[in-house]
């Protein structure tokens, strides 16, 4: 894994392999920050189900101003740890250790500018996240979503307070981008 664009660009960081992770290759990583272009500088990204911290890490080389990544798993969230030391963004990282539906319903803060979602393959929640998406105070009509699922997970064109922007299809995935409205 490493960093395609930005800052940082070229930076390898720290690899995982478990069955829980399907790391975002990096045609994919390209599609999604294209279509950012514009949205990430200075912006407040909310990386969900964020396993290695691989998007994360991408936000950040590219302008974002900080990212918080909500992850439940110990082994995750120590590669997340090492990735940001390893580039020194330690700082603009904060990693929350919990379930992402409960940090969805008890988030009180300011909402974000970008959220980065890619669940886990095996367990087909991506439509009810985005169904808790938008019951949480974590977004506004301003905000981008991009959510990665397997082409098998119902996803759908709209949910309350999102509609979709655009979709694309790589092999197995899908990755929907969608809008505040």
């Amino acid at each position: 894994m490493r960093i395609i664009a930005g800052k940082f660009k070229g930076r390898k960081l720290v690899a995982f392999k478990a069955s829980h992770i399907r790391p975002t290759t990096d045609r994919v990583k390209e599609t999604i920050f294209n279509k950012l272009y514009g949205y990430l500088e200075g912006a407040r990204v909310l990386d969900l189900f964020s396993g290695t911290g691989s998007l994360s890490m991408e936000a950040l080389s590219r302008g974002a101003e900080s990212v918080i990544c909500v992850e439940k798993n110990k082994k995750s969230i120590q590669i997340i740890k090492k990735n940001q030391d390893l580039l020194g963004v330690s700082s603009q990282v904060t990693i929350c250790a919990q379930e992402v539906g409960r940090y969805l319903k008890t988030y009180k803060g300011r909402p974000f500018d970008v959220i980065l979602i890619d669940p886990p393959f095996t367990e087909k929640m991506a439509h009810q996240v985005m169904l808790d998406m938008g019951e949480s105070s974590v977004s506004t009509c301003e905000t981008m979503v991009i959510i990665e699922s397997s082409k098998q997970e119902r996803i759908d064109e709209d949910y309350p307070g999102f509609k979709l922007l655009d979709r694309r299809s790589f092999g197995d995935k899908v990755v929907s981008f969608f809008v505040g409205e």
